[in-house]
């Protein structure tokens, strides 16, 4: 699967991985440069993060499934019990 970043988000990214290269390296890399290196990113380590964001949410949501039971849960054949004392 190809992980593609909005227009915004990309020219967003490739700036702030050129800011990252001058600011802690001290070094400029050009926005070509930088926008192979997001490619990279996206292509090779992407996958592996868009992986464990979706186990991580899969986990969530069996959990509020599994939850469903006990907050949704409605007694049945309550009626003669609910009466007692009653006229």
């Amino acid at each position: 699967m190809s992980i593609e970043l909005p227009k915004e988000a990309r020219s967003a990214a490739i700036a702030s991985i050129e800011r990252y290269f001058l600011e802690e390296h001290g070094e400029r890399i050009g926005n070509m440069a930088a926008g192979a290196l997001l490619n990279f990113f996206l292509a090779d380590i992407g996958p592996a993060v868009y992986n464990l964001a979706v186990a991580q949410a899969q986990e969530r949501m069996q959990a509020r499934v599994a939850d469903l039971d006990i907050e949704l849960h409605a007694e049945a054949f309550t009626w003669w019990t609910q009466r007692k004392g009653k006229p």
